[in-house]
């Protein structure tokens, strides 16, 4: 994933947070997935927002031709909550995603998040 389409990927969707009425504080990713931290204004439901950031990315990559090999967005997602004192780790962590993941895959990455939050999962639906 070329850096610029990540720099433009990311204003887009930080607009796209801002008319929501949420504020963002980092967004970061790799080629397969993206972190997003930010505030959930009270009036945004959770699912709507992120429905809402997969559309219209994905027509702002499609025709920005930004990513010539995206496909769209797998169906599902996963979203953490945490309390406001872990905000500076949180963004440290995604600052850090490339170097993080010449180490980790994704998936085990996931798979930590989910243990650590007591999700119930079943292996056979993750990438």
């Amino acid at each position: 994933m070329n850096e610029q389409g990540q720099e433009k990927l990311y204003r887009y969707i930080w607009g796209i947070l801002t008319n929501h009425n949420c504020h963002l504080y980092r967004i970061g990713g790799t080629e397969n997935h993206l972190h997003i931290i930010t505030h959930l204004h009270p009036s945004v439901a959770l699912a709507n927002l992120v429905k809402d950031i997969k559309l219209a990315s994905s027509k702002y990559i499609k025709s920005e031709r930004i990513f010539p090999k995206f496909n769209g967005w797998q169906n599902g997602y996963g979203a953490f909550t945490y309390a406001i004192s872990a905000k500076d780790n949180l963004i440290k962590y995604v600052k850090k995603q490339k170097q993080h993941h010449s180490k980790a895959s994704f998936k085990n990455e996931y798979i930590n998040l989910l243990k650590e939050h007591d999700v119930e999962f079943n292996e056979k639906y993750l990438l």
